[in-house]
């Protein structure tokens, strides 16, 4: 078996870091600012727009369409360069490592499902509130959720015993019932919450974030438990994973 380079990103990964910075760099550079804050009320997540109580001058833009597709479509918008390069450097390693192991279209499916998550988890935490909500920040919460459910493992990713890279990301999965019995998995999850806390405290604020920009952190809870909680619905029987020297998944 040929063995993958250890940086070798998987098409999908690169697809979507291209689409986020595409996005940015139109919204940087293309559109006027009247035009940028339009499009922030057609796509980023404001939980405004689910109270009928709320005024806003007007109702927002997009309608009935707007409530569905702003749960995934606020992930692809970012305040500003840093804020999108914090975000890729943590999509980079785990999401890759996903990719690998899911294929393009199921990453794809649990990338905007725990984006919608992490939209819950904000509407829920912050109903009413006018603030947009921006950043993919959930979903890749999710995806190092989803790491830690196999990466551990004996031959995953990050364990000594490994034979292969390809087979690295086709290990056994950690059942849920046993997350909370790896002691590498429970420090991962008590440093990964002790920081969200600290975000949630204000105790220390995000590189690239301004002090005028709040931290979603509870839908970096959402994201995560999510992606945690709904590995098992995405990921492909490992007996039936065949992958290319890309990282794709082939049945």
């Amino acid at each position: 078996m040929k063995r993958e380079p250890l940086f070798n990103i998987p098409p999908v990964i690169v697809a979507v870091l291209a689409v986020l910075a595409l996005i940015h760099a139109a919204r940087t550079y293309v559109l006027t600012g009247d035009q940028d804050v339009e499009l922030l009320f057609a796509f980023a997540f404001i939980p405004a727009r689910y109270d009928t109580s709320v005024v806003l001058g007007g109702a927002l833009p997009g309608g009935f369409g707007a409530q569905l597709w702003t749960f995934v479509t606020y992930s692809l918008i970012h305040a500003d360069w840093t804020h999108l390069g914090v975000n890729a450097v943590w999509l980079l390693p785990f999401g890759s490592a996903v990719a690998r192991r899911f294929g393009a279209l199921r990453f794809l499916a649990f990338f905007a499902v725990t984006a919608a998550a992490g939209a819950a988890m904000h509407l829920v935490t912050h109903a009413g509130e006018q603030f947009p909500m921006i950043g993919a920040s959930a979903a890749i919460s999710g995806t190092m959720a989803a790491a830690m459910r196999f990466a551990f493992q004996r031959g995953g990713p990050l364990s000594f015993w490994r034979d292969s890279d390809a087979a690295a990301y086709r290990v056994p999965a950690i059942p849920l019932t046993g997350v909370l019995r790896d002691p590498r998995v429970l420090a991962f999850l008590a440093v990964w919450f002790g920081i969200n806390i600290l975000f949630g405290l204000g105790s220390f604020s995000m590189t690239g974030i301004g002090s005028d920009q709040v931290v979603a952190w509870q839908a970096h809870i959402g994201g995560f438990l999510a992606g945690l909680i709904l590995f098992s619905w995405f990921d492909p029987a490992p007996d039936l994973q065949q992958f290319d020297d890309l990282g794709a998944t082939r049945h």
